[in-house]
C-alpha cells in the first residue's frame, strides 16, 4: 500500500560550521524554512547574486568520491551528508545557504546535520509528498558493482553488502535498515566516511584533506582504524548506505522499495536516481492523461 504524507520544513534557522575536506576552507552552512513544493535548494552567500542550485539529479557534476552539483557556474559539493540527514528526517522544503563550494565534513558523518535539523524544529505542511512506488525489480550492473531496487510494501528499505576482498584491511559486512528518521538518527547517521592509509598520500598530492586528522574520519590501517574506534562494527556499511540515501534522494520524491546495493558507489547512486526520477515523470504524464 502507498504510504504517503504531509511535506515537511523547519521552523527556524539553524547552522552547521567546518571545514571541506577536500577544498580545505571554513564553511557556514544554514538551514531556512521553505515554503510547499520548494524542493531542497542550495544558494551560494557567498557569490555575487547568491545563485541558487537545486537538489535534483538534472544538476549532478562528475566528481571523485563525493556529490557535486552545479547550476551555470555555481557549484556545491559533498552535499550527500546533508542531503541523507534531509531525507532521513523527512524534510522537503529547505533552502540551504553556504559561503563556499564545498559543505563542511564535519566529524564524517551526517549526525552533526541531523542534530542541527532536529534544532530547527521540523514542522508538518499542508501539501502531500509525492512517492514512487516500486512495482518490478531492475538493476543497474557495473563490473563487480551491482544496485537493485525491487518492491517493498514498508517504505524505503536499504541493504548494503560491502566486500573489498579478503586481502582488504575493512572485512565483509552488511547494513540493512528500513528507514524512519527514528532509525536514521540513532543507527545511519552516525556512521562515518573512511579511507585506506594508503590512499592518504594520493590524496593530499591532490590538495586534499590538508586539515584533516584520524579524528575527522575513518582511517584504516592494516590494523583498522587509526587513532579513532568505531560506532559499530558494520560503521563502513552504515556510510555507504548512508551516501546511497543521500543521492537517492535527488530523484525530489520519496521511494517506496527494497534499494540492494554490493560494491557501489555514488556514480551507481546516480544511475538509479535518474532513473527513480524517469518514472515519476512518467507517471505524472499516465495521471495526466487519464485526468
Amino acid at each position: 500500500m502507498k504510504q504517503d504524507r504531509d511535506q515537511q520544513t523547519i521552523s527556524k534557522s539553524t547552522s552547521v560550521q567546518g571545514f571541506g575536506l577536500f577544498t580545505n576552507a571554513d564553511v557556514t552552512v544554514t538551514f531556512l524554512p521553505a515554503e510547499e513544493n520548494t524542493g531542497i535548494v542550495f544558494e551560494r552567500v557567498d557569490l555575487p547574486g547568491h545563485p541558487q542550485i537545486p537538489a535534483d539529479i538534472d544538476y549532478i557534476a562528475a566528481e571523485e568520491r563525493r556529490t557535486k552539483l552545479v547550476n551555470d557556474s555555481a557549484s556545491v559539493e559533498m552535499i550527500e551528508h546533508v542531503m541523507a540527514a534531509l531525507a532521513g528526517l523527512q524534510i522537503d522544503n529547505c533552502r540551504i545557504q553556504v559561503n563556499s563550494s564545498e559543505l563542511p565534513g564535519c566529524d564524517g558523518s551526517s549526525l552533526p546535520y541531523a542534530v542541527a535539523l532536529i534544532e530547527g524544529q521540523p514542522v508538518s505542511q499542508s501539501a502531500r509528498r509525492k512517492t514512487i512506488v516500486i512495482n518490478k525489480e531492475s538493476a543497474i550492473e557495473q563490473g563487480e558493482a551491482v544496485v537493485s531496487i525491487a518492491p517493498y510494501f514498508s517504505g524505503l528499505r536499504i541493504s548494503y553488502d560491502l566486500n573489498y576482498g579478503s586481502e582488504s584491511c575493512i572485512p565483509p559486512q552488511l547494513a540493512d535498515f528500513t528507514i524512519t528518521p527514528e532509525t536514521f538518527v540513532t543507527k545511519i547517521a552516525p556512521a562515518r566516511t573512511f579511507v585506506l592509509e594508503r590512499e592518504i598520500e594520493y590524496l593530499r598530492r591532490q590538495g586534499y584533506g590538508e586539515k584533516v586528522t584520524t579524528a575527522d574520519l575513518l582511517v584504516y590501517g592494516e590494523s583498522g582504524p587509526i587513532g579513532n574506534s568505531l560506532r559499530a562494527h558494520n560503521e563502513c556499511a552504515r556510510h555507504k548506505l548512508l551516501d546511497c540515501l543521500g543521492d537517492l534522494a535527488l530523484c525530489g520524491c520519496d521511494v517506496q522499495g527494497h534499494i540492494r546495493a554490493f560494491r557501489s558507489g555514488h556514480r551507481h547512486n546516480h544511475q538509479l536516481a535518474r532513473q527513480l526520477k524517469q518514472m515519476i515523470q512518467t507517471d505524472r504524464k499516465q495521471n495526466e492523461r487519464a485526468a
